[in-house]
Order: structure tokens, then sequence, then C-alpha cells
């Protein structure tokens, strides 16, 4: 599966614990991060990490492409909801689009835990009927 990590600069040391705790889990996949908090990752992990711009600089735009495109299947986005972010626009249609196209989203912590545990359980194998792989071995 594709996942995008994604977090605000007072998010970025949390971003970290979470990818240094589930790590194992994270390595079984193809990790996608915006630029800051793609190196934090990987100097944190060693995972390999697919950086995209900053946010601010269209990052999360980026994301957005690939959401759009059917190429992303879960997204980590820890945001600080306490400080404005001079890219909003980009973060609301970020969140729009994962709505649009049903992609399982995470913004705090405690349902990043839950998506991230769910994913290793195969509770979203229901993404990849989204993208027509293996269809006559899913089971629900």
């Amino acid at each position: 599966m594709n996942i995008a990590l994604i977090a605000h600069d007072k998010k970025k040391d949390e971003m970290e614990r979470l990818a240094l705790a589930y790590r194992n889990i994270l390595e079984k996949h193809t990790l996608f991060a915006t630029g800051t908090t793609g190196q934090r990752i990987i100097d944190a992990t060693g995972l390999p990490v697919h950086r995209f711009k900053s946010g601010p600089l269209g990052g999360d735009q980026q994301i957005g492409a690939y959401v759009s495109g059917n190429k992303m299947d879960l997204i980590i986005f820890l945001r600080d909801p306490l400080t404005a972010q001079a890219h909003e626009p980009d973060i609301s249609a970020l969140l729009r689009l994962s709505d649009v196209y049903e992609i399982p989203l995470a913004t705090n912590l405690g349902t990043a835990e839950i998506l991230l545990r769910g994913l290793d359980a195969g509770f979203l194998q229901w993404r990849d009927l989204n993208r027509g792989k293996d269809r006559d071995k899913l089971r629900f």
C-alpha cells in the first residue's frame, strides 16, 4: 500500500515517534511524505521515503494529485489545529480529496495508530479492489 505521511512543524516530533513505534508495519509499504517530514522519518527510522516538496511549496498538492489518481491508499496527516497555516487552502483541498476518493485519513496519533494496526491486520484490503488488484483473493 502507498502511505502518505505529513506533519505540521509542531507535530514533526510526534510523527517521528509514530514512525519509530510502527516501523515494522511501515517497512512493508511504500512511503511518501512532504519534504522535511520525510527527511526526519528517514533519519529516525532508516526507511525509504519518497519525498515530495514541503507542504507550503506544493507538497500537499502533490499528494493530492496521487489521491485523485488512485495512487495513495492511506494518509497520516498530523495537523496542528492551533497554528494558522499559510497554505490552509491546500490542506483543505487534500482533506476534501481524501473524502471524495475514500482514502483513510488520520489527523491525530489516536486515529493514526488505529489505521496502522488495521492496515497490519488486513482491514484495508478493499483498497486493492479500488485499484483492481487481486479481486479473487479478497475476503471480508
